[in-house]
């Protein structure tokens, strides 16, 4: 398949729903509106949107249905960035290629874009269409629980405190499923919810999700140790710099590089029960695994 073209094809529709979802960057307050749009228009690759899609494409769902979940996962992922890069977070001064947020409207505007965004997810969640098996109220639950102290906020958490300090792999994997992993999981389960998808097709998503996004997220601290800040569109190097718990920090780069193989090729097993189906989410998990190490 043309994965280009599908994720430049999906990459525009979200865009175009989330524009009419979002309020006009003239809307009084109009300072908040320009720094919501300022960051979640700025050019990210969508991932978690595409993969919500393609979810839903798996279990013979329709893209439209599952747009309103697409939409809500990007808000809250660009919510989540927004306020990683403040200073009291990761302190960083780029993201996606231009000027993180706080660089253009202040760290409190930065804050409040961030928290907006978060609370724009469950408003345009909310105009999701059920499903038969799946209550409006089980989809916004996912979301909340995705995002909530068990799992993102989690993840940031440890994320934090285990800066500067020696830690096991154990406590690395859970920073990993928390902050990352739990987000691309849940935005899977969107999308396969959206499609009325049954009770093992589900389960089979959450597994392939699990991997998945634990993969990513070795790709990507692989990726900050060996590729530039114009190759990633953010500062390369950060993590080492503050002295982040990563896995080229706590098994090396290429024993890294074989946890993020091993963890693809689960995510890819989990996909056996939807035949042909799933074609673009294997499209997608190699596409991740291959991004230049």
């Amino acid at each position: 398949m043309d994965l280009s073209a599908y994720l430049k094809s999906c990459a525009q529709r979200v865009d175009g729903a989330l524009d009419g979802f979002l309020p006009k960057a003239t809307l009084k307050p109009a300072t908040i509106h320009r720094a919501m749009r300022y960051s979640l228009f700025a050019g990210g690759k969508r991932m978690r949107p595409v993969l919500c899609l393609a979810a839903a494409e798996a279990c013979g769902g329709d893209f439209s249905a599952a747009l309103p979940a697409a939409c809500a996962v990007e808000c809250v992922h660009t919510y989540s960035l927004v306020h990683d890069d403040l200073p009291c977070m990761d302190d960083d001064d780029l993201r996606r290629g231009r000027p993180t947020s706080h660089k253009v409207f202040g760290e409190g505007m930065a804050v409040l874009a961030g928290d907006a965004l978060l609370t724009q997810a469950f408003e345009i969640l909310a105009q999701a269409r059920p499903s038969r098996r799946y209550a409006l109220a089980t989809m916004i639950r996912e979301l909340a629980s995705a995002a909530g102290s068990l799992k993102l906020i989690a993840g940031q958490v440890a994320d934090l405190e285990g800066e500067g300090k020696k830690a096991t792999r154990a406590q690395l994997r859970f920073i990993h499923e928390c902050k990352t992993a739990a987000m691309i999981e849940a935005s899977l389960r969107l999308g396969a919810m959206s499609a009325n998808a049954t009770p093992a097709k589900l389960a089979a998503l959450t597994r392939f999700g699990h991997n998945l996004g634990l993969a990513f997220q070795v790709i990507d601290d692989i990726l900050d140790v060996t590729q530039t800040s114009e190759k990633l569109g953010k500062s390369a190097g950060k993590d080492v710099a503050a002295e982040k718990t990563t896995y080229p920090s706590v098994i090396g780069l290429e024993a890294s590089q074989r946890e993020a193989r091993k963890l693809t090729a689960l995510a890819l097993s989990a996909l056996e029960p939807f035949g042909p189906r799933a074609k673009t989410l294997r499209a997608l998990a190699d596409y991740l695994l291959v991004r230049e190490f």
